[in-house]
């Protein structure tokens, strides 16, 4: 059989291996040659593998004066609770369980968490038809522990894994396909963005239900989410439960984020600052008035009370105000909620 056909058949049957119960439709043998080589494994060793305390029947190997074991990434990550989903245009593999996801390419260093990209020192390799990953990526991308003793490797990832609380007011929600990232405690870099899926649970503080589509920015929410983060700025961490704090929503809230330009105060004792810097929605102008009242909420990045005294000239803020403005330059609008950054040091 030429070299061609043999490769041509190892990635036909990795692709059959990859996908879970959805029938693949057949391409021809031309769209299927691929430039990956399987890895010639006969100076490697033979590494037994445990996911969640139970041995699972395909091993791993290590090569000589390699760093780490390679384990089966299929036989692994299922055990483990993730589905799989085989990409063959990209040689990839998605996975995804609960508010993790990642995706794993044949032969490229190159993993994502999160849509962050991070390096192992080891790429994936294809060894008798199945795609084995460094003992690493179920540690430093799942998120899970991994302990080896000589040749034996074991796995876990528990299910009820330590979470932390967060509490912020919401200044961005983005959502790009299946996955939605709300970014709370500051805009840009700074802050933090919870990445929600279809298991997160939304509810008022009383526990009345939510759903995503009743978020919008401007809430102070109180974030459910696991211990760890993505190193990107703003850090980026799965959310399992968000709880907004407020009383109540405000449909149709824009936002501008920028510096305290003027503070006013009319003959009646009103006061409103004029803000200018930059729209945090579409329809949200770069340079507003707001007005304040007794009923306006002067909150750190927390969501905790500042003193009004703190709105002064030269002042970071983001005002969440609107929708309803003057057709004035610059338009005016009622504030009823500002953020006011700290002071630095």
């Amino acid at each position: 059989m030429k070299t061609t056909m043999k490769k041509t058949l190892a990635v036909l049957s990795l692709s059959a291996m990859m996908t879970t119960g959805a029938a693949y439709a057949a391409t021809n043998e031309a769209t299927q040659t691929t430039s990956i080589m399987p890895v010639n494994a006969t100076a490697s060793s033979s590494v037994s593998v445990q996911v969640n305390g139970g041995a699972i029947s395909e091993h791993g190997y290590l090569k000589t004066a390699a760093d780490e074991p390679m384990l089966p990434l299929r036989a692994v990550t299922e055990g483990l609770g993730f589905t799989l989903t085989w990409n063959q245009d990209t040689m990839s593999v998605d996975l995804n369980k609960g508010n993790v996801f990642t995706t794993v390419k044949t032969g490229e260093d190159r993993y994502t968490i999160n849509k962050m990209l991070t390096t192992l020192g080891a790429a994936p390799e294809l060894v008798d038809n199945k795609l084995y990953v460094p003992a690493s990526f179920v540690s430093k991308v799942l998120h899970g522990s991994v302990t080896t003793e000589g040749t034996k490797v074991s796995v876990a990832m528990k299910d009820d894994q330590k979470k932390v609380q967060s509490t912020g007011v919401i200044t961005s929600i983005r959502t790009t396909g299946d996955n939605t990232a709300i970014q709370i405690q500051g805009v840009n870099t700074e802050g933090i963005v919870l990445n929600v899926s279809k298991e997160t649970e939304y509810q008022m503080l009383d526990g009345t239900k939510l759903s995503l589509s009743d978020l919008h920015i401007g809430l102070t929410v109180s974030a459910e989410h696991a211990m760890f983060a993505t190193l990107s700025l703003p850090p980026q961490t799965p959310s399992s439960k968000l709880t907004v704090l407020d009383t109540a929503k405000h449909a149709g809230t824009i936002g501008t984020s920028g510096t305290v330009e003027e503070v006013l105060t009319d003959d009646k004792g009103n006061t409103s600052i004029r803000v200018k810097g930059t729209g945090l929605t579409e329809t949200a102008p770069s340079e507003v008035v707001l007005q304040l009242s007794s009923d306006t909420a002067i909150v750190d990045k927390n969501g905790d009370k500042v003193d009004k005294a703190t709105l002064v000239k030269g002042a970071n803020v983001i005002g969440f105000y609107g929708p309803a403005l003057t057709k004035s330059l610059p338009p005016i609008g009622n504030a009823w909620k500002v953020i006011v950054a700290a002071k630095e040091e």
